[in-house]
């Protein structure tokens, strides 16, 4: 019996992601493809027998992960592959984890707007009498801490808002110090007119991120009301 690796099928398959991850380290790229192979060989190996549990034994047929098996055996490694992803699923997957940028997932709305609030918080709360400033830095702290650590945002974005949020420690002394020369000193309607510049950045990040996150919300919903569980042989369950 021939190795269910050596099926036509099999080899250009595993050709193909080992081409698509040629941007991996060596190392990485030969783990990928063993633990590839040793999934195939173990799927193809338990997969059981198609056809109703009474019906009569069938004559034995030809190996039918061989090399120019039956047709039957052509759609059961079809069926295998299909189970485990295409080549590009699984070199997508591969480089953004060696990059460090895994793909976002969707959140909770909740949370969401939870991380876009204390984003946007810090000026505002820097009115407060007395407190105001520890505790707009403690909400700039809890944005950027909720920031990371939530899933809607690629990196990029997150490295985008941060600056966003911290941007009302450069913008909010630049314009008190225009205005402080225009008028001869601060003054509390001056203080007020500098947070509200301050303000734009943060609420312009805000926006970019509720945007990007409802995006992400909607394609995920829209997957899911399509998508289909795969499994070895029983061909596609919907859920």
């Amino acid at each position: 019996m021939s190795s269910p690796l050596s099926h036509p099928l099999v080899r250009t398959f595993l050709s193909s992601v080992e081409r698509q991850t040629a941007a991996l380290p060596a190392a990485w790229r030969e783990e990928l493809l063993e633990d590839l192979r040793e999934e195939i060989a173990a799927a193809l190996a338990d997969a059981p027998a198609e056809g109703p549990a009474d019906a009569p034994a069938a004559e034995p047929m030809a190996d039918p992960v061989a090399g120019g098996g039956s047709a039957d055996g052509d759609e059961r490694v079809r069926q295998v592959l299909d189970w485990i992803g295409t080549p590009e699923e699984i070199a997508a997957d591969a480089l953004a984890e060696e990059s460090g940028s895994i793909p976002p997932e969707p959140e909770n709305v909740g949370g969401t707007w939870l991380t876009l609030g204390l984003a946007v918080l810090p000026v505002p709360l820097c009115l407060v009498p007395g407190v105001g400033i520890p505790l707009g830095l403690a909400a700039a702290l809890g944005a950027l801490v909720r920031l990371w650590r939530s899933a809607p945002w690629a990196r990029r974005e997150k490295r985008q808002a941060t600056l966003f949020v911290l941007s009302p420690l450069v913008t909010v002394p630049v314009p008190a110090v225009v205005l402080s020369l225009a008028f001869d000193g601060i003054s509390a309607p001056a203080f007020v007119v500098s947070l509200l510049v301050a303000l734009i950045l943060p609420v312009v990040g805000a926006v970019r991120l509720a945007r990007s996150a409802a995006r992400l919300r909607e394609r995920s919903g829209q997957g899911v009301s399509s998508r289909s569980t795969r499994t070895p042989y029983g061909g596609r369950t919907t859920v």
